[in-house]
């Protein structure tokens, strides 16, 4: 597997998702999802909408069994707006995959969900290698600069370090780190 680089930019992101979005509604709600959660590619293309929606709606949290634990991934506001549009434009039975298949019942496949990801990064310019990892890693880089534990992420990730999960997220020893810390009580 090659290595991948996180997103860093916000610009670059939103640009993507303006990309993504005059594609496919599809292909924006797995790059949003991804960027949000961190949730690995094969668990995200084998969600099925029954796990992100039961008879009251997008469910705010997914469940999804990891090793022996059940882990609980928030779906914020971003994924939900994004879910909502997605999900009024078909007629999804619970089933049915989540990232469907344009020509078949099943999901889409890695390979696919590769191109979309790749060829809208390349399309906006983004330097640098990007791939499906580039996801979790745009979401760990990004929750870490806004003042989540790396404790926390290296929980996401597996990882046995600090430094193992610096490294995977892209954060290099000589970025500073200025965090709010804004209880704002």
């Amino acid at each position: 597997m090659e290595y991948v680089d996180p997103i860093k930019d916000i610009e670059s992101i939103n640009a993507i998702k303006e990309v993504l979005k005059k594609q496919s509604q599809r292909d924006l709600l797995l790059f949003v999802f991804g960027i949000n959660t961190g949730i690995r590619v094969s668990d995200l293309l084998s969600l099925k909408v029954g796990d992100i929606r039961d008879q009251d709606g997008i469910k705010e949290f997914l469940y999804l069994q990891d090793s022996n634990d059940q882990k609980a991934y928030y779906i914020n506001n971003r994924i939900y707006i994004e879910l909502e549009e997605y999900l009024k434009d078909h007629d999804f039975k619970e089933e049915d995959f989540l990232f469907k298949s344009k020509k078949n019942d099943q999901a889409i496949t890695r390979q696919q969900a590769y191109r979309i990801i790749h060829n809208a990064a390349k399309e906006v310019g983004i330097p640098g290698k990007i791939g499906m990892h580039t996801l979790r890693k745009t979401f760990g880089y990004h929750a870490y600069r806004k003042g989540i534990a790396i404790s926390i992420l290296m929980e996401t990730y597996h990882h046995h370090s600090p430094s193992e999960t610096l490294r995977y997220i892209g954060i290099n020893k000589e970025e500073k780190r200025l965090v709010k810390v804004d209880v704002n009580l």
